[in-house]
C-alpha cells in the first residue's frame, strides 16, 4: 500500500488534545515536514512548551492513531519529533512593555546633526541616571555604530521565554542597535520601503531590550515610510525635532511638525532642538559667531507653539568626538556637554509634563538607577 501525507493528517485528526479538547491537527501542532519512506513514517508535533504534561500521552495517542487507520505496517514508533512552538512577536500594543518613554529625533532635512543630537541626547540621559536604550533607525545611512565605536560589533540572538531575541551591544550605559551591524558598511542598502519597514520591526519586536527609562530613536531625514512604521508600531511618547537656524533648514522643520501633528498621525511634540546655534572657537570660549544665522528655532519654536528644548553650539571638539566613539556628552565640563546635559533635563521636564497632562491623578516620574 502507498502511504501518503493526507492519510497521516486524516489519521492525526482523530487526536485530541487533553487539555483543549481540540483535534493536534487543529491546534496546528503537525508541523508541516511529514516524511514518507516506503512505510516509515516521520514527523514532529509542535507544543507551546518543553515541559507539556501532555507530550508523551499525545505522541502515544498519534502512534496508535495512525497504525488503526493508516495500518498496522506503518513503522512510527520513535520517529515522531517534539520540537517547542516559537512565539510570535507580540502585538503592536504589547511591544516594549518595560519601555516607559520613547523619544523619537526627527528632522525635516538632512545634514543639521540629528543623529549627532539623539547620540549625545542617549548620553546625557544615561549620565543623568536613567536606564536608555537607542535605536538607529536611518536604514539608509546607520551612523550610531560608529558615532560609538562599535563598528565591529555583531550582536547575537539568545532565547527568551521560547524567543530567539537579539541583544543590543551595550556602551556608556546604553542599549544600542542599529541595522549597520548586519549589512556591509561600504555597500549602499538597496532596499525597498516594505523591506526597510520589516527590518525595522525585527529590531525594535525581535530584541531584548528589557526594562527602559527612555528608548530614543534616531529617525531618518524627511519623512517616510520609517516614520509611518514607527508611529503604527510603537506608542511614541513624543517626538523632538533637529533644525540649524537657517531658514531652509526651519522649512523642512516646519513640515515636519505638520507631519506628526497631523490628524492621521497625531504624535506630540515635545520641543525644538537648535544644532550649530553658534560658532565658538576654542581658543575664544566667550565669543559667538552666527555663521547660520541667529535664533531660527526659537521663531519657530514661538509662531508653532512648541517648547525650544535647547541651543547647540558648533565647536571642533564635537565633530571629532563623534568620529572617535566618544559622543560629547561624555563630558559634562565642555561647552557641549554642558548644553546636552541641559537639553536631556529639558526632554526629562517635558516628557514628565506630557505623562502628567495624560494622568492628572497619577503622576508617576522615572525612577533613576
Amino acid at each position: 500500500m502507498t502511504i501518503y501525507p493526507k492519510m497521516i493528517t486524516d489519521a492525526l485528526a482523530t487526536v485530541r488534545y487533553p487539555g483543549t479538547g481540540k483535534s493536534v491537527v487543529e491546534m496546528d501542532m503537525v508541523e508541516d515536514d511529514i516524511r514518507i519512506d516506503g512505510d516509515k513514517v516521520s514527523f514532529s508535533l509542535i507544543f507551546d512548551r518543553p515541559t507539556d504534561p501532555f507530550i508523551n500521552s499525545v505522541v502515544k495517542a498519534c502512534e496508535a492513531a495512525i497504525l488503526t487507520y493508516v495500518g498496522e505496517q506503518v513503522q512510527i514508533r520513535g520517529n515522531i519529533s517534539v520540537v517547542t512552538r516559537k512565539k510570535a512577536r507580540p502585538e503592536v500594543e504589547k511591544l516594549l512593555p518595560d519601555v516607559k518613554n520613547i523619544i523619537a529625533v526627527s528632522s525635516g532635512k538632512g545634514g543639521v546633526g540629528k543623529s549627532t543630537v539623539a547620540a549625545n541626547l542617549a548620553v546625557a540621559l544615561s549620565r543623568l541616571g536613567y536606564k536608555v536604550g537607542l535605536l538607529d533607525a536611518d536604514i539608509f545611512g546607520p551612523s550610531v555604530p560608529k558615532m560609538f565605536h562599535v563598528e565591529d560589533a555583531r550582536p547575537y540572538a539568545e532565547t527568551i521565554d521560547g524567543r530567539d531575541l537579539i541583544v543590543p551591544i551595550e556602551k556608556y550605559g546604553i542599549k544600542l542597535l542599529s541595522i549597520g551591524f548586519f549589512v556591509d558598511p561600504d555597500q549602499a542598502t538597496l532596499w525597498r520601503g516594505g523591506m526597510a519597514s520589516n527590518a525595522l520591526k525585527q529590531l525594535i519586536g525581535d530584541s531584548a531590550w528589557g526594562d527602559l527609562d527612555y528608548f530614543v530613536i534616531d529617525l531618518p531625514p524627511g519623512t517616510s515610510d520609517i516614520h509611518l512604521t514607527i508611529v503604527q508600531t510603537l506608542a511614541v511618547t513624543g517626538v523632538v525635532v533637529v533644525t540649524t537656524p537657517q531658514d531652509v533648514a526651519l522649512a523642512d522643520a516646519r513640515k515636519g511638525i505638520n507631519m506628526f501633528t497631523n490628524d492621521k498621525v497625531n504624535v506630540p511634540i515635545l520641543g525644538i532642538i537648535e544644532n550649530m546655534s553658534w560658532f565658538t572657537p576654542a581658543e575664544l570660549p566667550d565669543h559667538r559667531y552666527y555663521i547660520f544665522g541667529k535664533d531660527g528655532a526659537r521663531r519657530l519654536a514661538e509662531e508653532t507653539g512648541v517648547p525650544l528644548l535647547g541651543q547647540i553650539p558648533i565647536v571642533q571638539s564635537i565633530c571629532e568626538s563623534g568620529d572617535n566613539g566618544a559622543p560629547a556628552a561624555l563630558d559634562d565640563n565642555t561647552v557641549t556637554g554642558r548644553a546636552f546635559v541641559e537639553l536631556a533635563e529639558n526632554v526629562v521636564r517635558q516628557t514628565e509634563q506630557r505623562n502628567a497632562d495624560l494622568e492628572p491623578t497619577r503622576i508617576v516620574k522615572v525612577t533613576r538607577k
